[in-house]
């Protein structure tokens, strides 16, 4: 059983639109857990959108549903979409 962290992460683009997302990752890491929502957010083509250490902030730890594990075994971090992300 691997506990994985969940940073609740807030991101507000240049068109003022709003994304409301976790990054869950293996390291209670701040740090490491903004740079992962930056990395999405460029991989979604947001790179205008901001996000910073005070809109991405530790949660709560769980045990990472299936889906999200191998997520997380691929590439270090998974994200929860939540609120105004892309399907």
């Amino acid at each position: 059983m691997t506990i994985s962290h969940v940073f609740d992460t807030y991101a507000k683009t240049a068109q003022n639109k709003k994304l409301h997302f976790n990054v869950v990752l293996d390291e209670q890491d701040q740090q490491q857990a903004l740079s992962y929502a930056k990395h999405w957010l460029a991989t979604i083509g947001l790179n205008d959108a901001a996000v910073t250490a005070e809109n991405c902030y530790f949660y709560h730890s769980i045990e990472a549903p299936a889906a999200l594990r191998a997520e997380i075994d691929r590439q270090d971090y998974a994200i929860y979409k939540m609120e105004g992300c892309p399907k």
